[in-house]
């Protein structure tokens, strides 16, 4: 087994990639629904905001553009790495674990440049990919003192159905709490799994933000940056994207979605 990794390292890493063997819900499928959900209310931003990524990439996937129109608007961000993806991976005879974490590091702070967002902090919680259940009060206990009550915190739903966005965002849920920070929850994978009008999903709380060209364009580029998931590590069978075109399409959409 390459890199020394045990069977329950393999078994734990291979959550990084939950929804491997299924295409899930077409792009095309989303596009002809008409939800008719408000636009986000950014007459009065908050101060500052938080976004809480579970792996370098999820940031920029769920709400890059956002992050760049609250920079827009003088909004003081900070990015909080929960892990650094080791784990996209599991038995990739090309990268070792260490190796692919240093890369998506520095893929990070690529994509956060491509948003001109280069100067924004980002925040490195060190937690195992894979295995952020169980360290919710941990990074609960890490998100408590950079939040404020005039600020926002954002994290994956916790209802996505990856076990690391679940846990960010149940950990999220407590710091917001104690902090009184108004949360707001992106999803990534829930629109792999669920369909239009899914009764498993809060749509109600839904709030749709406009990207404008520029800022879309920009986003397009950060993803770019992400090249250890959007394109295969080698030809061999586990140095597969972790992103194919059919995920990408549904995370590339000119408008981003949050939950309130």
């Amino acid at each position: 087994m390459p890199y020394g990794r045990t069977m329950q390292e393999e078994r734990v890493a291979d959550e990084r990639r939950p929804f491997a063997d299924d295409s899930g819900t077409p792009e095309s499928v989303w596009q002809g629904w008409d939800p008719g959900w408000a636009e986000l209310d950014l007459t009065v931003p908050p101060t500052n905001a938080v976004i809480v990524a579970p792996h370098p990439d999820d940031e920029v996937l769920g709400i890059g553009g956002l992050m760049t129109i609250l920079s827009t608007l003088s909004v003081s961000l900070t990015v909080v790495a929960v892990t650094d993806g080791d784990a996209s991976h599991p038995g990739s005879p090309t990268l070792s674990p260490a190796e692919l974490a240093r890369r998506r590091v520095a893929e990070q702070h690529s994509a956060l440049a491509e948003l001109g967002l280069a100067q924004v902090p980002v925040h490195r919680v060190g937690l195992r990919d894979g295995r952020v259940a169980g360290h919710e009060e941990l990074l609960a206990d890490q998100l408590e003192p950079l939040l404020t009550a005039d600020g926002w915190l954002l994290a994956t739903y916790a209802g996505d159905r990856h076990p690391d966005h679940e846990a960010t965002g149940r950990a999220a849920e407590i710091a917001a709490a104690r902090a009184g920070t108004r949360l707001l929850e992106y999803p990534i994978w829930t629109w792999h799994w669920a369909v239009p009008d899914d009764p498993r999903v809060p749509w109600a709380r839904a709030r749709r933000v406009h990207l404008p060209v520029d800022v879309h364009r920009a986003k397009q580029r950060a993803v770019d940056c992400y090249r250890t998931q959007i394109a295969p590590l080698s030809t061999h069978p586990a140095d597969a994207a972790v992103l194919p075109a059919e995920a990408l399409a549904r995370l590339l959409r000119p408008a981003e979605t949050v939950f309130v």
